[in-house]
């Protein structure tokens, strides 16, 4: 395969160059000149900046669309990711709360039923009822809050790489590790299928080439 050069673009020969439909009669061979370059040439930047861990290419290797490409130092993004998945699992404290819960309405039922307890007893017995539905609902709000850290130190964590936006091969490598990533391009990729292709045609072949006419292609041989 060839690579692409840093102009991503390479002059070409276009030799019997056949056109022809399907409802004409008659078929006509020339050669013309012109260019083929990548259907797309994206520079693959990191979204933030930081130190190369890791480059899982090299010049002229293939892509995928959604490859990790790039990745960064995130020895303390991890830990923060790790603490924040274990976060968002602990429901210990609103099981604790409902549990009280249950008990509070269990001693609120039985003192209702007792005339010999005071009004301020069967008062600090709703009461308690009361502040223990408030931990209870503190404690879904916590969960709540520790799901959405989650979310969040895993976007931060998505950061720290750079994944391929389209499915091609690598053209130019800019990176290697223990290098500083900041604002530049960390990689090149070209999308080569399809193929754009344009032919320099003289005029007098204007209004001669219809839609699905086809053409052979031949590149011109490269030193």
């Amino acid at each position: 395969m060839t690579i692409l050069s840093k102009k991503t673009t390479f002059v070409v020969t276009l030799t019997a160059l056949l056109l022809f439909s399907t409802t004409a009669l008659w078929a006509e061979t020339v050669d013309y000149d012109g260019l083929i370059e990548p259907y797309e040439v994206v520079n693959i930047g990191a979204p933030t900046v930081g130190i190369v861990a890791r480059v899982t290419v090299d010049r002229g290797s293939p892509v995928e669309k959604g490859q990790t490409l790039v990745e960064l130092e995130s020895s303390v993004e991890r830990a923060t990711l790790e603490k924040a998945k274990a976060m968002a699992t602990f429901d210990g404290e609103i099981g604790m709360q409902q549990t009280q819960l249950a008990f509070t309405n269990r001693v609120h039922d039985r003192v209702k039923t007792l005339a010999a307890i005071s009004t301020h007893d069967k008062d600090q017995a709703a009461t308690e009822i009361t502040l223990t539905q408030h931990r209870l609902e503190k404690a879904r709000e916590n969960l709540t809050l520790a799901k959405h850290e989650l979310k969040r130190t895993e976007a931060a964590q998505a950061l720290r790489s750079s994944k391929s936006p389209i499915p091609g091969v690598v053209v130019e490598r800019y990176v290697s590790p223990g290098e500083y990533a900041n604002s530049q391009p960390l990689l090149r990729v070209a999308q080569l299928d399809p193929l754009r292709v344009e032919v320099i045609v003289p005029a007098p072949m204007f209004g001669k080439i219809k839609t699905g006419m086809t053409a052979t292609i031949v590149p011109e041989l490269q030193d």
